[in-house]
């Protein structure tokens, strides 16, 4: 009887565990459906924003209703150690493992500024342990941007990184 109860209680729990994994991969394909569309409205338009300030790029993403979630500074030139790129994305930790763990792309916009980004960004990356945060956001505010590039935005199991 023991044994009919524990093969019982297994069962169901990898009943419950397969249903809870389909339940959040689902729901990484619904906020995947809801967010690129709103993104690909912007990349056609990216290039007058090249020269501005980011804050112009920001308004821009907050009226097509996207704000990113996370964010990541990058180097320009590989060997340096000075950032020029910022790298935002538009999902939350839980939802970008769900997305590494299925090898589903991830919508992120990267960003290259001219000029570098000013040393203190490494004491904010501390602080915001990379949440986009009002902090952040002003911080880039009047940094003018060089280059905008838009990545996993051809579909959620695409295999085309390009924009």
């Amino acid at each position: 009887m023991k044994s009919i109860l524990i093969k019982i209680a297994l069962i169901i729990n990898l009943f419950l565990i397969y249903n809870c994994k389909a339940q959040t991969i689902s729901d990484y394909i619904n906020f995947y459906n809801n967010v690129v569309p709103k993104l690909n409205s912007i990349v056609p338009i990216k290039t007058p924003f090249y020269g501005q300030n980011f804050t112009n790029f920001n308004s821009e993403m907050l009226n097509k209703n996207i704000s990113p979630e996370l964010w990541l500074c990058g180097n320009k030139i590989s060997e340096s150690n000075k950032y020029y790129v910022l790298t935002l994305t538009f999902c939350s930790v839980n939802m970008l493992n769900i997305s590494l763990d299925n090898s589903f792309q991830y919508p992120s916009v990267i960003i290259t500024f001219e000029n570098e980004i000013p040393p203190q960004v490494k004491n904010l990356i501390s602080e915001t342990h990379g949440e986009w945060t009002y902090n952040v956001q002003q911080f880039f505010s009047n940094m003018k941007i060089e280059k905008i590039e838009f990545t996993g935005v051809k579909g959620y199991d695409s295999d085309d990184y390009s924009e």
